[in-house]
């Protein structure tokens, strides 16, 4: 009897096209194309589970071991830095954490910068690099806002394509980390599993 893997998917598109790329390296489980609204998807003969979860919540079942390997974005492994391997790079899903103002915005150095985010530890950590004070605002959604309507000076964001920032006539105003999908493995099950997981880092290493 095959060990069981766990694998958590970040729901969406990204998700798909890892599904997909599980799928070329022989981990299929045909039950997860069809249309319905279940969570969770296994193939016991490939000894292989899997469920879709909230994007932002797969490094947490990874952590906590509901999950033996998963997705996630760069950017919630450097927010949240939580206790698992990170284990390849899939070169999926790139955008970049930048900082965007309105046009034409001039940083005075004499002031205290204000940053509106959801990111507030990455944000942190990059004034804090380059020794620059500042006061963050913490928000959930439509970032973009903040700036427009004065109750921040900057934002830390995710940046794709930019064509929200110009539509509401903003502008990066710098780029400071790359961002991409991330295999991620739990690490006990990194311990007990080794080889499974291995076997599959290794053929999607081959993908990419």
């Amino acid at each position: 009897m095959k060990k069981m893997l766990n694998v958590a998917l970040p729901k969406g598109r990204l998700g798909e096209k890892v599904y997909d790329m599980f799928e070329k390296a022989g981990f299929e489980c045909p039950s997860i194309k069809e249309v319905n609204r279940k969570l969770i998807f296994e193939n016991e003969e490939k000894g292989i589970r899997y469920f879709w979860v909230k994007p932002s919540d797969v490094a947490i079942y990874v952590e906590r071991g509901a999950a033996d390997i998963g997705v996630a974005g760069k950017d919630i492994l450097l927010e949240y830095k939580p206790d698992v391997y990170e284990l390849l790079d899939l070169k999926m899903g790139k955008c970049n954490m930048a900082v965007a103002a309105k046009k034409g915005f001039v940083d005075d150095r004499n002031k205290t910068l204000t940053v509106a985010t959801k990111f507030i530890n990455i944000a942190k950590k990059h004034y804090a690099s380059i020794g620059r004070d500042i006061d963050i605002i913490h928000l959930n959604g439509s970032i973009e806002l903040a700036p427009i309507l004065g109750l921040s000076d900057v934002i830390v964001d995710i940046v794709e394509t930019g064509s929200t920032l110009k539509e509401n006539n903003l502008e990066v105003v710098e780029k400071f980390v790359d961002i991409s999908a991330r295999l991620i493995a739990n690490k006990s099950s990194f311990k007990f599993k080794c080889e499974e997981i291995e076997e599959i880092r290794s053929k999607l290493s081959k993908q990419i």
